[in-house]
């Protein structure tokens, strides 16, 4: 039990605080003008903090003839995939074009198109990037370029300059990797069996 002294030690303590009414509520502060400012603000640092993860080159590179085809696979790729892809044998699930894009735009577009058909788990794509003859700062710099970062990708598994349906040395064949997603599944799938 509580002794007087207590009691009233207590009530001097709390003497300030007052009781709350029924009808005292809190009313959330309504969406305005500034709400789209502050997305907007939001997506712009997000779209600086995946620029500034792009790795890829903007350096002086060797040109390469216009005429020229540009292929690559990396090690461990099967000989019968790479034909296939060379052949144009994969159907295409997504494109990009780049003709006529200044270096610095293709730069981005070429990183973030590549990097979001990996997380899509897209394994073939296109790539148009044109001849670019008599452009500075050299003929053909999109398709050296391109040559050049798309070997710097861990994502790329091959690519090959595409069949005369697709552009032919206009454009280029992508073999992307699978995502953690589909290597799971297939890991499962072969589990099963």
């Amino acid at each position: 039990m509580i002794g007087n002294e207590d009691f009233d030690a207590f009530m001097a303590e709390v003497a300030d605080v007052k009781t709350l009414k029924n009808d005292d509520k809190v009313f959330l502060k309504k969406t305005n003008g500034n709400e789209l400012a502050k997305q907007l603000r939001r997506e712009a640092i997000k779209n600086e903090q995946r620029n500034s993860k792009n790795f890829l080159t903007l350096a002086d590179i060797d040109p390469i003839a216009v005429e020229d085809p540009i292929q690559f696979k990396q090690e461990g790729v099967q000989d019968l995939v790479y034909k296939n892809l060379r052949l144009g044998k994969y159907a295409i699930e997504s494109t990009l074009n780049m003709q006529h894009l200044p270096l610095e735009v293709a730069h981005k577009e070429v990183f973030d198109f590549i990097t979001h058909a990996h997380i899509r788990g897209l394994r073939c794509v296109l790539m148009r990037h044109g001849l670019n003859q008599d452009k500075k700062p050299f003929s053909g710099y999109l398709k050296s370029y391109l040559n050049v970062w798309l070997q710097q990708m861990p994502e790329v598994l091959a690519f090959h300059s595409s069949q005369m349906q697709h552009g032919g040395v206009k454009s280029t064949y992508v073999l992307l990797k699978k995502n953690k997603q589909q290597k799971a599944e297939n890991r499962e799938m072969h589990k099963l069996k």
